[in-house]
């Protein structure tokens, strides 16, 4: 299952904190997964997000679009999209159990 890396920027903030429009997009993504269309996981500098890569893209449209929400005028986006095609079971946990496995050995 695809994983996407993401961060919103928004630029133009009246503060240099911006835990505020993290906290905006954190819902839309409690939505998504709530639907149980998504899982995600909030990090220090970025959001990883899995799921079907066309309920991705939407996902990804929605958070880029909520900064603008909240009287921002320019957001850059930073998207990585691990896609593999060849395991059937490429989730986060699970590139997380063969690194920690490998770790035991």
């Amino acid at each position: 299952m695809p994983i996407v890396d993401v961060t919103v920027i928004p630029i133009g903030t009246k503060t240099p904190s911006v835990s505020s429009y993290v906290a905006a997009i954190q819902k839309i993504l409690e939505k998504w997964a709530g639907e149980g269309k998504i899982t995600y996981e909030l990090t220090p500098m970025s959001t990883l997000i899995e799921g079907e890569l066309s309920i991705l893209f939407e996902v990804l449209q929605e958070i880029h679009e909520a900064p603008f929400q909240h009287e921002i005028a320019r957001v850059a986006t930073n998207i990585r999209i691990d896609d593999r095609r060849d395991h059937n079971d490429h989730s986060m946990q699970n590139k997380l159990a063969s690194v920690q496995q490998k770790l035991n050995e």
